[in-house]
């Protein structure tokens, strides 16, 4: 009952008939939040998990902070291993086994057409380099040439962490959830000033229409635009902000970098269509159709797939 109430298991994400190390199974993928480490830790020691395997492959900053006590509450041995290597080597191999039959890459076709806009699957072909833009409570962005050779060339302290903790503080919410079920129902106009609140239209000497946002939360210098909105227009201003921010950079870092294939991955796009179509978005109209936004089925669990892949190999090792 504890081990229940503190994960999540994401059945929809299970891989089925998966072979490895001669064994066919099924992959499953929980999660929980960092805030329920202890109560899951004391499952783990109720359930006497850590009698199956003494040692586990951790990665990601958890992996120190709280390695002390998987050894002290649950008896269990953590073997910290690189957060980004454990994000590549697990995204190329999730895309290389699939998707229970079906391609792990996604992307949104006509992204600039609301009423258009379709969630198309498709290979990652010539995979390398990529741009890698790695969205969790904060934002990375690495260029990768390939399995092995990589490097951090930006990222932004704006991330998932962000937007809940604003939607925390503007709306009341308590969960991610929360706030995107909140998101999907207000309308970001109301609380952001746009080219054409300015303008009068578009902009039309730099070709920027006036639906474009020119100035986040820029209605709330009147105090009658603050007394009008609605909780659900708050977050949908945040999630909005917050994106249109990982895009830009995103779109800057590729162009820098003289790289066409972007790809998002990370627990902020869980259950966040939303943001994964202002991303689509704002590639394809930036770039003028130059750059595509991917995206993966199992967008915040490469670092994990990547760390068992790690246990694995250190299992058959003589």
């Amino acid at each position: 009952m504890l081990y229940r109430k503190c994960v999540v298991r994401d059945v929809q994400l299970e891989l089925r008939d998966l072979s490895l190390c001669g064994r066919v199974g099924t992959l499953h993928f929980i999660r929980f939040q960092t805030a329920n480490v202890m109560p899951f830790l004391a499952a783990v020691q109720e359930k006497t998990v850590d009698k199956l395997h003494r040692t586990i492959c951790a990665t990601g900053g958890g992996a120190y902070k709280f390695e002390n006590d998987f050894r002290m509450i649950a008896g269990v041995e953590l073997t910290k291993l690189d957060e980004l290597n454990c994000l590549i080597h697990g995204l190329l191999y999730l895309d290389a086994v699939g998707f229970n039959g079906n391609p792990e890459c996604y992307y949104f076709e006509n992204p600039t057409d609301t009423q258009r806009c379709m969630k198309r699957m498709c290979c990652l072909e010539n995979l390398f380099p990529m741009l890698l833009v790695n969205i969790g409570s904060g934002v990375s962005i690495l260029a990768v040439y390939s399995e092995n050779k990589y490097k951090r060339i930006s990222g932004t302290s704006l991330g998932g962490g962000t937007f809940l903790g604003l939607c925390c503080l503007l709306t009341g919410c308590e969960t991610f959830e929360e706030a995107l079920e909140m998101a999907s129902r207000g309308d970001s106009n109301n609380v952001d000033k746009l080219v054409k609140d300015i303008y009068g239209g578009d902009y039309q000497r730099f070709s920027l229409q006036g639906s474009i946002v020119a100035s986040s939360f820029g209605h709330m210098l009147s105090k009658e635009k603050r007394d009008s909105i609605s909780r659900e227009d708050l977050a949908r201003a945040t999630l909005v902000t917050i994106t249109n921010n990982i895009g830009s950079i995103a779109r800057m870092c590729a162009v820098n970098e003289k790289i066409d294939r972007v790809v998002f991955v990370g627990n902020f796009l869980r259950i966040n269509t939303l943001s994964m179509k202002l991303l689509a978005y704002a590639l394809d109209f930036w770039s003028k159709g130059q750059l595509k936004a991917l995206f993966l089925e199992h967008e915040g669990y490469f670092g994990a797939v990547g760390a068992f892949l790690e246990l694995l190999k250190s299992s058959e090792a003589p």
